[in-house]
This record gives C-alpha cells, sequence and structure tokens, in this order.
C-alpha cells in the first residue's frame, strides 16, 4: 500500500510505534525514563542521530554500497555510521550542556547500541523509502520515541510518590506501567486505515 507522507509520519509517529508497538530500543526506555528532563535530552539526542544516521545510510547505501555491489556490508557501514554520530553527539553534550551528559550517564554511549535507531536505517531501505520518504519517517520514528519517554517519564515521576507496596517499587511497577501504556497504543492499530 502506498502511503503519503502525512501517513508515513502518522505510521511511524504512533500506528506503529517503535518502542510500544515495535518493541525495539527498549534499554533508553527504561533506563533514561526517570525524569521528565532527562527523557527530554534522550529525545533531542536520539532525533539528532536517528535523522542523519538515516540521510547517511540511505546516501551510502545507494551511492555506494548499491551500485558496488557491497549489500552485504550495510549492517557494518550502518553501526559505523551511528557510533561516529553519537560521538559528535557525545562530545558536544560533554562540552556545552554538562548537566545533561551527567543525567544521561551510562546511556549516551548506549544510543550507539540503540536498536531503534538501528532499525530505521534498515526500515528505510527495506521499504524502498526515497530520500524525502525516510527524513520523514525517521521524524516520525524520532517522534513517537520522544512522546513514549516522555509519557511514561511523567507516569515513573508521579509513581515515586504513589503507595505503592516495595515488591512493586522501581522497575516492577516501571514494566506493568509499560506494559498497561503499550496497551494503550494498541488503539491506534489501523487508524485512518494505516497498518
Amino acid at each position: 500500500m502506498k502511503l503519503n507522507p502525512g501517513q508515513i509520519f502518522l505510521a511511524a509517529f504512533l500506528v506503529n510505534n517503535i518502542i510500544l508497538m515495535r518493541f525495539i530500543g527498549l534499554c533508553p526506555f527504561f533506563g533514561v525514563s526517570t525524569s521528565v528532563s532527562t527523557s527530554i535530552g534522550m529525545s533531542a539526542a536520539v532525533l539528532f542521530v536517528m535523522l542523519l544516521a538515516s540521510w547517511v545510510s540511505w546516501v551510502l547505501y545507494h551511492a555506494l554500497l548499491l551500485p558496488l555491489g557491497l549489500v552485504f556490508l550495510r549492517t557494518a557501514v550502518f553501526i559505523l555510521v551511528i557510533a561516529a554520530l553519537v560521538q559528535f553527539v557525545e562530545m558536544f553534550l560533554k562540552r556545552y550542556i554538562r548537566n545533561l551528559y551527567s543525567a544521561m550517564g551510562i546511556y549516551l554511549p548506549l544510543i550507539t547500541t540503540n536498536c531503534a535507531i538501528l532499525a530505521v536505517t534498515f526500515f528505510n531501505i527495506n521499504y524502498n523509502f526515497n530520500l524525502l520518504q525516510a527524513t520523514i519517517f525517521a521524524l516520525g520514528t524520532a517522534g513517537g520515541f520522544a512522546l513514549a519517554i516522555i509519557l511514561f517519564a511523567a507516569i515513573r515521576e508521579r509513581l515515586e510518590d504513589a503507595p505503592i507496596s516495595p515488591a512493586f517499587r522501581g522497575y516492577p511497577i516501571a514494566f506493568i506501567g509499560a506494559a498497561l501504556v503499550s496497551l494503550a497504543f494498541m488503539g491506534f492499530t489501523a487508524l485512518f486505515g494505516i497498518s
């Protein structure tokens, strides 16, 4: 089914949300969603890396790997691109936004192994998106990532003050909350006929 740009964005943002519907990129989702401010910073970093990784990997695939018959190298090339971009973001935050750099801790370098970013580069190729469609898809996916992690961080902040049994405090209640939010997102299935 051919999708217009608005449908591509909506499909990536809500219907096939990368975290809550595809269950990709769960490590930063659980690790950084302890506060809204940290989640916003992580979302901005993921948006930057995801968008640039989509552009660079798309160009490298269509201008170099495909014409030279080196498609089998795409996983290694895409990972190298993502690692270089994450290194750039890390250096930028360490120099200019030190508080956010400290708050993200180990999860900032983990963007390198964030399955969501690698998945988007592969989806762009597998869905035969042109560069504009790949850009819209990356924006929608990063927006969906931001929506999910910020929404979940707000829930987790409220749960800190809730009267919860000590056995459920921390990650157990986080997993239960994530499952409930994911169930709520199932309501977007087939929204406007998008699958």
